[in-house]
């Protein structure tokens, strides 16, 4: 295995544990609301970490910008825009579907199609026949994978007492069809890093070595995505009169922190990541971002208890799934020798 490839598998296997326990510590918050701990959340992952990166890895940053036109600005700005309604969308899906067949649809569709649409939009010249078959196959595997996983989780939410997810019949097919809309936008993210790459070449003509130029790219993209999520929260803190709940910030503050600069990193290490992994970065990347992510959220959930009392068909289903998830992981790899 190549040097660099084997970089950047590890770099995304390091940012998918990350991401897959970025939601972790809002498991640990006490005083605090949704609407707070998602405010500050925001504020950091999506304005202060991605800029505090920039600033600090970018050389001649300011000109970087300067040197952009309005469409290479345009571009990311809006796709982050769609991925930040789509962070949205995500919530009032898991709440009117459950978060099996919710996590199916949205995280299923968003791990196919970020990363075929960067393939076969941007990259497809640039990938041989043989990649792109080995490409399509871990895809598919990735898909049986997520769909066996998500299948045992809802086994578990529904025989788990307490956690089971009453899906009201009323308006379903409304429910199911926001899902999708949610699962569309969810890869958008990925889609303005792939198509916001006119930043990162702009940075490595000023002199920037190309794994560090990604970080020129997160500014822009992000903050597209930052006013509906500061707009939501901001919605939520009015409606629910939980403003006065930032008087107790600590040790609410801190986990809130730690969401961000743990979800800021793992697609800081991404974007590092799809340098190495060559001209497939931002698909095959992607792919495996969202498989290590997946693994780590679900493995995450065994090691604190969520799968003690869960049937044995439920853990047999997992078991499978994890294990299309490693086989995918090893398809995408070989794509991209």
């Amino acid at each position: 295995m190549q040097p660099s490839l084997l970089a950047g598998i590890v770099l995304t296997m390091i940012a998918g544990l990350m991401s897959g326990n970025c939601m972790l510590p809002i498991k640990f918050t006490r005083s605090w609301k949704w609407e707070n701990t998602w405010l500050v959340f925001s504020v950091l992952s999506l304005v202060v970490f991605p800029w505090a990166l920039a600033v600090g890895l970018v050389n001649h940053l300011a000109e970087t910008y300067r040197a952009l036109s309005l469409f290479q600005v345009a571009i990311p700005v809006l796709l982050g825009a769609g991925w930040g309604i789509a962070q949205i969308l995500f919530g009032i899906s898991v709440v009117r579907l459950g978060l099996g067949l919710a996590y199916a649809i949205i995280v299923g569709l968003g791990a196919v199609l970020g990363t075929l649409v960067p393939l076969f939009v941007g990259q497809h010249a640039s990938g041989k026949e043989h990649a792109i078959s080995y490409v399509l196959v871990g895809v598919v595997v990735m898909m049986t994978g997520i769909a066996l996983t998500a299948w045992g989780g809802q086994i578990r939410e529904q025989t788990t007492p307490g956690s089971g997810q009453v899906v009201m019949r009323q308006g379903y097919t409304a429910a199911i069809m926001l899902a999708v809309l949610c699962g569309l936008m969810a890869p958008m993210l990925n889609y303005s890093f792939a198509f916001g790459q006119g930043i990162a070449q702009e940075a490595i003509r000023l002199g920037n070595p190309a794994p560090r130029a990604g970080y020129a790219v997160w500014p822009v993209g992000l903050a597209g995505g930052l006013l509906p999520n500061i707009a939501y929260s901001l919605y939520l803190l009015s409606r629910n009169r939980t403003w006065s709940s930032f008087r107790s910030p600590s040790p609410d503050l801190f986990w809130s922190s730690l969401m961000g600069a743990l979800w800021m990193g793992a697609f800081a290490l991404y974007g590092m990541s799809a340098a190495y992994l060559g001209s497939l970065g931002t698909s095959i990347g992607w792919g495996l971002f969202q498989i290590f992510m997946i693994m780590t959220a679900t493995l995450s959930g065994v090691w604190t208890g969520e799968w003690r009392s869960a049937p044995r068909r439920a853990i047999l289903l997992l078991s499978l799934g994890l294990s299309c998830l490693t086989g995918a992981t090893i398809l995408l790899a070989l794509g991209n020798r």
